[in-house]
């Protein structure tokens, strides 16, 4: 075997203890030790190294001697910024990162000033003053961004041919498009879609970001390489990345935070996939958190990627966990709060509450399956239940954090059929009381009311239940609970003889679509209204709550594939993508009771996605003033819509007279042609009996004229 003296496989560990060498056997003990537990390496005390000066203690620093450059590497990942002790934190680098630095030239070479470039404003389409909103198109090698119109169909605003390799993705407040590229991917945003930022990740397939989109993750399956010309900085992959697949990125400066390696690598479990998303951010964006399956949860500090009081959560057979989301409730008293640093809050204020997780372990032994609610940073346990008989388990925040659903599904005794029930958690009360609501089927889908408090299942008992193909359509039931004025979770309607198996609520809530996929017989869509007779009680309780949930329309989209409403939950897209299938792609769009407002049949279509929408940026006052005069404002856009219709109607006109004027002038100009030819011939040139029949019939020509607005005025 050739000798290997690249040096790879050597590490210091800056920030140890000085000591004599006397203690040096004590020390190297210790951190072997810490090794073993942090990084799970093994370090024979003859592989560490401690340099001493003249005066008999150490300089502060091991030479370390691993296995391999994969060792260092995790070595690295595992120990840099270990807190050793309450004075001493590791810093571990390669020996060849030591060394290369040593011989940079130590000179100060001024870096030359960049010219400034203006930028559009990244949010410069909420200004459109019919505010209408945004789609992303993608067909072929084209992606198309065009405004909605209400009747029109989608206007383009921005168009380009292979912008992308694969697909598109909005960032989650809509201030970027995503494209993907061979060697990573960019960022495009402002009035004409610049390049914002470029991020080098080679093959990198799907990414997410945080909820402010501050930071962001991508994958590939392509292991992260190094070549040893590569550049260097904050912005590119280290010899310590190489092998990872995940890299976690800061968006606005492009700098590259830190890299992993997948689940299955790290736990050694082998190829079996991995979950997405990798990281799981916290509302506010504090943190982000990963899970290893049946080992641990890490979480992680941003923008530093350190880990929390640098150890991670050890939970035997942990199986998945989910963050709470940051709702309107918290994200008011965060601006009130403001970090602590306001001292004039106002009276009956409450603190932010902390970040929380939840998360859940199976049966083990003779212990139950439990479910456990933690504060973060403290890690501090809010709240824990156990359950029996647990097959498997889903976790559904309330997308405001009022509500924590876990989903359990059970086994019957005889483990011949599964059934359901929801342990409902109340987050925003003293200790989280729970309450639990059974079904009797398994459940396909499970979604909260965005802003509500109802929440939608979908079940079924059909003997098909389990089996996966296409020519099966399951019977299911769709059941709509809602949270009653006696404070309990109860069934308010349910539908049966169904075939849907997907849900889709509006962004504010109230009306729910639902939605027939991945059949190849049914393409069923369905709208109702949760709250229908609302206006009509003026505030009073209904005698039937059932009556409050109705079917209010109805459709079909054929090899429907997606569904997405738009940001402001009047509008309902439909697609069919050549992803799937090759038969008639395109999409559809309807309004928000179900009403077909077009249709579009494209070939080599690929997906249709609306730009998302961030928060109001209007005052509390400005809002209630604008729903004071929410009457006038409507007839303002109707009649803006009208006139629009109209001129759009008489553009029709003029573009078929043209048109007509056209085929006429081809018609006498080709008639002139075969009478020269006949004549040439010795033909007649006269019209034949058939043409003076046709000449002899009247055209009559239709023209409406359409009155906007009539006024009456009286003059005295």
């Amino acid at each position: 075997m050739p000798y290997d003296e690249s040096l790879d496989d050597v590490i210091i560990i800056d920030g140890v203890p000085v000591i004599t060498e006397a203690k040096q056997q004590r020390l190297f003990e210790t951190i072997a030790k810490r090794f073993r537990t942090q990084a799970d390496i093994d370090v024979p005390f003859e592989n560490m190294h401690i340099p001493y000066g003249e005066d008999g203690n150490s300089k502060g620093y091991i030479v370390m001697e691993l296995a391999n450059g994969d060792e260092a590497a995790m070595a690295i990942r595992a120990m840099d910024g270990y807190a050793f002790d309450k004075r001493h934190r590791f810093a571990v680098n390669r020996f060849t990162d030591i060394e290369r630095l040593a011989k940079m030239d130590e000179k100060y070479v001024e870096p030359a000033e960049e010219p400034y470039k203006e930028r559009g404003h990244l949010r410069s389409w909420l200004a459109d003053r019919a505010g209408r909103d945004q789609l992303a198109i993608c067909r072929r090698d084209d992606v198309q961004i065009a405004w909605h119109n209400r009747t029109a169909g989608p206007e383009v605003a921005h168009s380009r041919t292979r912008w992308t390799e694969s697909y598109v993705q909005w960032s989650p407040l809509g201030s970027y498009l995503t494209t993907f590229h061979l060697q990573g991917i960019a960022l495009w945003g402002g009035p004409s879609f610049e390049r914002i930022m470029r991020y080098p990740h080679p093959g990198v397939r799907l990414v997410d970001f945080s909820p402010d989109e501050q930071y962001m993750v991508t994958w590939s399956p392509e292991p992260i390489q190094v070549p040893d010309n590569a550049p260097q900085g904050p912005q590119f992959f280290a010899p310590e990345d190489e092998g990872n697949r995940v890299a976690v990125w800061e968006v606005r400066t492009g700098h590259l935070l830190r890299t992993f390696p997948l689940e299955h690598e790290e736990s050694g479990a082998g190829m079996k996939g991995f979950n997405w998303p990798f990281l799981k951010w916290s509302g506010d964006s504090r943190y982000c958190a990963r899970l290893v399956p049946g080992k641990s949860i890490s979480v992680y500090e941003l923008p530093s990627m350190r880990l929390l009081d640098n150890k991670s959560m050890k939970i035997d057979g942990v199986v998945d966990f989910e963050w709470c989301p940051l709702g309107d409730k918290d994200k008011e008293a965060l601006e009130i709060w403001d970090g602590g640093r306001n001292k004039e809050l106002p009276k009956g204020f409450k603190k932010p509450r902390d970040n929380m997780l939840v998360y859940w372990v199976p049966e083990v032994q003779n212990q139950p399956a439990r479910v456990t609610v933690l504060s973060v940073p403290s890690r501090e346990i809010l709240r824990s239940k156990n359950l029996f008989n647990v097959s498997d388990c889903k976790l559904h925040w309330h997308p405001q954090g009022d509500y924590l659903c876990v989903k359990v599904d059970r086994q019957t005794k005889t483990k011949k059929s599964v059934f359901c029930n929801f342990e409902l958690f109340r987050m925003r009360e003293k200790d989280f009381p729970v309450e639990v609501v059974e079904l009797k089927d398994p459940v396909l889908a499970f979604a909260w009311e965005p802003q509500g408090s109802h929440f939608a299942v979908i079940s079924s008992n059909d003997p098909n239940f389990g089996v996966v193909a296409p020519s099966i359509t399951l019977k299911t039931q769709l059941n709509v609970f809602h949270l009653h004025p006696r404070g309990d979770f109860r069934l308010q309607k349910a539908f049966e003889n169904k075939t849907c198996n997907s849900l889709y609520w509006s962004p504010k809530g109230r009306f729910l679509l639902t939605a027939t996929l991945g059949s190849s017989q049914k393409f069923d869509l369905e709208w109702y209204d949760v709250d229908f007779n609302v206006e009509m009680r003026q505030g009073a309780a209904p005698n039937d709550f059932g009556e409050d949930v109705k079917m209010i329309g109805s459709g079909e989209h054929y090899s429907i594939t997606d569904v997405e409403w738009d940001p402001s939950g009047r509008y309902v897209t439909t697609s069919a993508s050549f992803w799937r299938h090759a038969m008639e792609t395109g999409y559809t769009f309807w309004d928000f009771k179900g009403t077909e407002i077009k249709k579009e049949t494209l070939e080599g279509f690929k997906q249709i996605l609306w730009r998302p929408r961030p928060k109001t940026m209007l005052s509390k006052e400005d809002q209630k003033r604008v729903r004071r005069n929410l009457r006038e404002y409507a007839k303002t856009f109707d009649q803006e819509d009208q006139e629009q219709e109209s001129s759009m109607a008489l553009a029709h006109r003029e573009e078929y007279k043209r048109m007509l004027e056209q085929w006429k002038a081809w018609r006498q100009h080709r008639r002139a042609e075969m009478d020269a030819a006949k004549r040439e011939h010795g033909i007649p040139t006269g019209p034949s009996a058939r043409e003076l029949q046709k000449e002899s019939t009247q055209e009559v020509q239709e023209w409406v004229e359409e009155i906007l607005e009539e006024t009456e005025e009286v003059v005295q």
